[in-house]
């Protein structure tokens, strides 16, 4: 005898489990699936500001830097020359001094000058004897000479580079061809 909860009738309920009905607790609602996909895309959006905000604080910190930078790049060559300025101002101060104590001053000075710009990669244009070179001379005059045409045969002026940079040309002479 079969009992009365395993009737025919009975057997479909063991078939509703794969029923459209309980479909819909195994799969999300529509509503539900919107309001999944609103919640990431809260996220993306909060990344993605997160991600901007982040990009123009290390752009604002850059340009602090750099500024930073610009009003500080000449601190150590300051230091340095602040050096040489004592020393010009020691000199001056000498009761007694002589042209000859004068003279080892300024010489010692100047040695002093030479290793700033040289510790500063600061060079001196000095080109006589050389081929003219138009990216480090200028030109002041042109004289004749037995000396090669476009050779420089005075300086006016010394130049100067940093870091193989001309800061200023050589005024030089030039020479040129004899008519």
């Amino acid at each position: 005898m079969k009992r009365k909860d395993q009737t025919p009738q009975n057997e479909p309920a063991a078939e509703q489990s794969d029923s459209p009905a309980n479909e819909s607790e195994v799969m999300p609602s529509l509503e539900e699936m919107l309001q999944e996909a609103e919640r990431k895309a809260q996220e993306h959006h909060d990344a993605w500001m997160y991600a901007k905000a982040e990009g123009e604080n290390i752009r604002r910190r850059a340009m602090e830097d750099i500024d930073k930078a610009r009003k500080f790049a000449v601190e150590r060559f300051s230091g340095e020359i602040l050096a040489v300025k004592d020393s010009l101002e020691a000199a001056l101060n000498v009761g007694n001094a002589t042209v000859e104590s004068y003279k080892n001053g300024v010489e010692l000075t100047l040695k002093q000058l030479a290793a700033v710009f040289e510790k500063f990669n600061i060079g001196e244009i000095n080109p006589v004897g050389e081929k003219f070179d138009a990216h480090k001379h200028q030109a002041i005059s042109t004289v004749e000479s037995d000396a090669e045409p476009n050779t420089v045969i005075s300086v006016l002026q010394k130049g100067y580079t940093l870091n193989d940079r001309v800061l200023r040309p050589a005024l030089v002479t030039v020479a040129k061809a004899k008519e």
